[in-house]
């Protein structure tokens, strides 16, 4: 990424071949924009995402501690005298 930034950068210069300082701060502010519109648009499939892999580790979680409780478990018989 970074070099794609000095490429635009370099692109931005003016008639003497110099980047100004006004270049510099378009470009940033363009590529801020962009990347702030990116992060909202893919915001709520990542949350979704989240969730689902929340509810599965709990699920496993709680399956695999199932399985090693019936392991461990005594077995206590009752008799009667």
């Amino acid at each position: 990424m970074t070099v794609h930034l000095v490429r635009q950068l370099l692109l931005a210069t003016d008639d003497s071949g110099r980047v100004s300082l006004s270049d510099v701060e378009q470009k940033l502010r363009e590529l801020g924009s962009n990347a702030q519109s990116l992060a909202t648009d893919a915001a709520p499939p990542a949350i979704g995402a989240l969730v689902a892999a929340g509810v599965i580790a709990v699920a496993a979680v709680y399956l695999l501690g199932r399985r090693r409780g019936s392991r461990r478990a005594s077995v206590l018989e009752i008799r009667r005298v």
